[in-house]
């Protein structure tokens, strides 16, 4: 066997001796890991200090969720039906009767069924059984009951949260390590702040906290195949009126597993190795007791719980993106039936506004603010002049040829001052185009995303030739006058403002060679050499690429020099934790389906699939995440890839074992060893040395 693979077997019978000590000692940990108090006194000094931080202005914690991303969810949202039955009542602890309190219990229950019922029909299955339920925990001896139940046998006082929970048929009353999410009812979570008075806001996240090294522990210790998350889990913490959740995330081995100084060991691990992100306090039942489900309050407690269900059952079958761009039509239908004049889509997805006189909501504009040219539609072809402004200076680029990645044109263009210079030319989504923007994101990725990308990269000094160089960013300046209002605005023009990006070198992509028949056994080592290079080049910075595909490769030929391949589509590229790579599902690593982001192997996996579909071997028809996943464990158990990329080399067979082996291992990837091994199986032409014969 190779070295590599033994090292990584040797290291393998290590941690199995010593992780069944460690596993004896984390469920001790857990047995005596049962008081929140004495969790929030050993957090005392750390509050103490996040008190002086956002004293300062600094906030304590970062927020789970991005507005865009509750944005697009919320349009996602709009075709599904929710509906809470039992009403939160308006008071819970205005009165001391337990009635008001019970049915308070009764009605998170019935709010937390409403949410994960709703998600799981509209995104993972319309028609199959729901594999959660709802249920409470008591805080005496941490079992679950339902709330009902607990009042019935007058243990109503003995609540002290609520948990979407996963079916278990070996244990039906339920077990920690099957809560996807876990709610605590408080009182007048709106008042709670840092700022104010700090004991009731420490003892509301101090016992959110606990409850969350708890849950995730016993994911841990768990032996069963559930493929949840273990480093991460959502709290939401609710009164009768607001509600705010809070992400817990972080390697729960780091945590010091000392059965005798529990709560300090699990303080440390909080303080040192989690991290942890609080929403703002937002309402989410209305006056009436019914859930504002449109409202961002009770959206982030929903978004919260979605996120929970995919680290159970993986990708929806329907994403948020399909979801939220049948927004597009919804509306296009509501013009319709109001009787809004032409409802036909321009080029910009915006729609034209015909007066009529039958419907008196429609106020009567001047022609000139809505006349919209067929001719000024967003279409560039050959010879058309760009002009592109940055913060330093404007430019021009005349477009020398028009292509298709298969989804979005992209062009050829050359400086207007230097016309022998070829450039890779992306033009994005204009500003105001929000409707195109939820309906098709791809635009935004290309350009404005990968400019980012780019930036980053070129602020860290990233120099290698097998990656892309940013020339310019900025936005278009287009052809004729422009009557932009001020500096920052835009004309009327559909041009005026858009984003646009400009990168080298150019080449031909992997897909156009192989329709073509050019990528041959030496083409796919040079690729995977080059590409190799340059995911080892970005991972020393700290970024993945994350959308590795035949189009995203280019070829790139310099006269009588060797060609060599440039990995270009950034736009995907993961430079921070919240990042999520792209779902492409020919391509993307098995844990990238899986979990939604990447391990150290990902990226080289993805190449692996892109060399040997590349070199003839057969991908077949993918329709859902599960059947990709299926025909990536069938191909790599059968050992079909490395038998195809064998046909063409062994160095790339060794290298597909290679990868099979770190698949999601939190093992580091070597590439430099590849690098060397690849570069030594490259044929080199060798063209002499050129005579001057001019004499």
């Amino acid at each position: 066997g190779s070295p590599d693979r033994e090292s990584i077997d040797s290291v393998a019978k290590k941690s199995s001796v010593s992780s069944s000590g460690r596993r004896q000692n984390c469920k001790e940990f857990l047995r005596r890991f049962v008081d929140s108090a004495t969790l929030t006194a050993s957090l005392e000094d750390w509050f103490e200090e996040l008190t002086e931080q956002s004293a300062s202005k600094t906030p304590a914690f970062d927020v789970p969720f991005e507005l865009i991303d509750l944005q697009k969810f919320d349009y996602a949202l709009e075709g599904v039906s929710f509906l809470q039955l039992i009403r939160m009542p308006s008071a819970v602890y205005a009165s001391t009767s337990g009635a008001l309190e019970a049915t308070a219990y009764l009605a998170v229950e019935d709010f937390l069924h409403t949410s994960v019922k709703g998600m799981w029909e509209a995104f993972w299955s319309e028609d199959g059984p729901m594999p959660f339920y709802v249920a409470g925990l008591y805080d005496s001896n941490l079992k679950f009951c339902q709330a009902e139940k607990a009042i019935a046998n007058g243990k109503l006082g003995s609540l002290c949260a609520t948990a979407i929970m996963l079916k278990n048929s070996r244990h039906p009353h339920g077990k920690w390590e099957d809560i996807l999410e876990i709610a605590l009812l408080k009182h007048d979570i709106g008042s709670l702040a840092l700022e104010g008075d700090r004991k009731p806001f420490c003892s509301a996240i101090g016992e959110a906290l606990f409850y969350a090294v708890r849950i995730l522990l016993s994911r841990s210790l768990s032996r069963s195949n559930i493929p949840a998350s273990s480093n991460s889990v959502f709290v939401l913490l609710l009164d009768s009126q607001y509600g705010r959740v809070l992400k817990v995330e972080g390697d729960v081995n780091r945590l010091e597993c000392d059965f005798n100084n529990v709560y300090e060991c699990a303080a440390e691990w909080i303080q040192n190795y989690s991290r942890i992100a609080i929403s703002p306090v937002d309402r989410i039942w209305n006056k009436l007791g019914n859930a504002n489900w449109g409202d961002i309050g009770a959206l982030q407690v929903l978004f919260a719980t979605f996120n929970c269900i995919t680290q159970y059952a993986g990708l929806p079958k329907h994403s948020v993106e399909d979801l939220a761009a049948d927004h597009s039509s919804r509306l296009q239908a509501r013009r319709i039936e109001r009787q809004l004049g032409d409802t036909r889509v321009n080029g910009n997805g915006l729609f034209r506004l015909q007066q009529r006189s039958i419907t008196p909501e429609i106020v009567e504009l001047k022609e000139e603010s809505i006349k919209m040219e067929s001719e000024q539609s967003i279409k560039l072809e050959v010879g058309t002049v760009l002009w592109l402004e940055d913060s330093n200076l404007q430019k021009g680029y005349q477009i020398n040829e028009v292509l298709n990645d298969g989804e979005i044109p992209f062009y050829i263009a050359s400086p207007v001052e230097d016309p022998g210079n070829a450039l890779f030319l992306n033009v994005g989504s204009h500003p105001c185009q929000l409707e195109p923007a939820w309906e098709d994101m791809k635009l935004w990725y290309q350009v404005q995303r990968q400019s980012k990308v780019l930036t980053v990269m070129k602020q860290k000094g990233l120099s290698d030739k097998y990656l892309p160089q940013l020339c310019m960013s900025g936005r278009i300046i287009h052809p004729g006058q422009c009557h932009r209002p001020s500096s920052g605005g835009n004309c009327d023009h559909p041009l005026c403002g858009t984003p646009i990006l400009v990168t080298s070198p150019v080449g031909r992509t992997v897909a156009d060679l192989v329709r073509s028949g050019q990528f041959g056994s030496d083409e796919a080592i040079r690729c995977c050499h080059d590409c190799l290079s340059a995911l080892s080049t970005a991972a020393a910075a700290g970024i993945r690429h994350g959308d590795i595909r035949p189009e995203n490769i280019i070829c790139v030929r310099s006269g009588l020099r060797q060609p060599y391949y440039v990995l270009i589509g950034w736009g995907h590229a993961i430079l921070e934790e919240r990042d999520r790579p792209a779902m492409n599902l020919h391509f993307s690593s098995s844990y990238a389906l899986q979990e939604g982001k990447l391990c150290s192997a990902s990226d080289a996996e993805s190449l692996v699939y892109m060399l040997y579909y590349s070199t003839g071997g057969n991908i077949p028809e993918l329709d859902s995440v599960e059947g990709a996943l299926q025909w990536r464990e069938n191909s790599w158990s059968k050992r079909l890839i490395q038998q195809k990329l064998g046909d063409i080399s062994a160095v790339l067979k060794a290298f597909a074992d290679y990868v099979d082996s770190l698949c999601g291992t939190p093992y580091p990837m070597d590439c430099g060893i590849w690098i060397r091994r690849l570069r030594r199986h490259i044929h080199e032409e060798d063209h002499g040395k050129e005579i001057d014969t001019s004499s």
